[in-house]
């Protein structure tokens, strides 16, 4: 069969390049063209467009870029008419993939299937009735989703795992623990570990470091140490460290998390990685208008929790530090306590236990190619 998919950024890249190898698996004949990345096109198949072509983040950015989004977007759909693809594989990026899926709906016979279905439980609700409208089926990887689509919304979907669980599980058994080996690697002092995950683009960092930093500063018993996010440059972030003592080291998330003894955390998909290696963890994001973001956070964001461990979880499993909480005074204190206070430790570590379970065993790219290709053999033998 043939197999159109659409991404938008770097983790669609990654994740989409799971679920092709797994169709391969699943469907021999199985046929690629995309919108997609270098993991994509090292699986196989035709790349249409790059997508560092399409990744426009921020508001003015994409008013810059409108012209070039709007061809991307028009060549896209011409492409999937062309091709006539069996179906069309959606990953996140709702901006651009929830208007491809209102053309295909309206303009083809072409079913649609999204997979990693886009957050509008946390921002943009109103959604529901596109992806009601436009998309056949639905893929999760978040446990929470099914009774968000299906309890509230009446609109059946897929929970299939989630695809960062089969990320880390891999590493571990690829790579046993091994500290003097990543002391040796990364040119370290023979101390524990804080990690920083200060986010992966420039504003975050921005935002978020030197809080991180000078609140991580206060434990000279520990070394620091940074994971570099690609696309960032170290001389982007010389200019947040000012004098603290920190190593940063870049492209080795999970080797660094698989040694840490704590870490501090921007919120995003590295909160769940930070759990999945058991690291006890505090999550900060600052924003520079606090106490307006507390206020929408209170009154208009649809969730409790803005990290994916506690949203999983459905319990606050580790500390949310965001907006106007996010102090240097509040993250030293509640590093302190990871740190130092072992019931409280345990009792996070007791919670990500909790969280795994309701995540499910990996497999999550095998899964969903099973239930796509058996959805596909149906509806093809009608």
């Amino acid at each position: 069969m043939k197999y159109y998919l659409i991404v938008g950024e770097a983790s669609g890249d990654l994740h989409a390049s799971h679920l092709m190898t797994a169709l391969k698996a699943e469907d021999p004949q199985a046929d690629f063209r995309f919108f997609g990345g270098d993991l994509m096109a090292a699986v196989g198949g035709t790349m249409v467009k790059h997508y560092k072509e399409l990744a426009y983040m921020g508001f003015i950015p994409v008013l810059l870029h409108l012209r070039t989004i709007f061809a991307n977007m028009k060549r896209c759909k011409e492409d999937i008419v062309s091709w006539q693809p069996n179906v069309v594989i959606l990953v996140d990026y709702p901006g651009f993939n929830l208007d491809i899926a209102k053309f295909v709906h309206a303009k083809t016979q072409i079913p649609v299937y999204y997979y990693i279905s886009p957050k509008i439980w946390a921002w943009k609700e109103y959604r529901i009735k596109n992806i009601k409208r436009d998309v056949d089926e639905l893929f999760s990887i978040l446990p929470f989703e099914v009774e968000f689509f299906e309890g509230k919304h009446q609109y059946p979907i897929h929970y299939v795992g989630n695809p960062t669980v089969d990320e880390v599980v891999a590493y571990q058994k690829a790579h046993p623990k091994n500290k003097d080996q990543f002391i040796a690697e990364n040119q370290l002092e023979d101390k524990p570990v804080i990690a920083l995950l200060a986010g992966s683009r420039k504003q975050e960092i921005k935002d978020n470091l030197p809080d991180m930093l000078k609140a991580a500063s206060a434990f000279p018993d520990y070394q620091l140490v940074l994971a570099g996010a690609p696309g960032i440059s170290p001389e982007y972030y010389k200019r947040y460290v000012g004098g603290a003592d920190v190593k940063i080291i870049f492209n080795k998330t999970f080797p660094l998390l698989r040694q840490a003894e704590a870490a501090l955390v921007t919120s995003g998909t590295a909160t769940l990685e930070t759990a999945l290696f058991r690291v006890p963890q505090a999550v900060c994001y600052h924003t520079p208008i606090g106490k307006v973001i507390a206020f929408l956070k209170r009154h208009v964001l649809k969730v409790r929790y803005i990290s994916l461990v506690n949203l999983i979880a459905d319990r606050e499993v580790v500390k949310e530090l965001v907006a106007d909480t996010m102090t240097v005074e509040q993250i030293r204190a509640e590093l302190q306590r990871i740190l130092y206070d072992e019931a409280y430790r345990r009792q996070m570590l007791d919670g990500y236990e909790y969280m795994a379970s309701r995540l499910g065993e990996a497999g999550a790219p095998v899964h969903a190619a099973r239930e796509m290709v058996a959805l596909l053999k149906k509806r093809f033998k009608k």
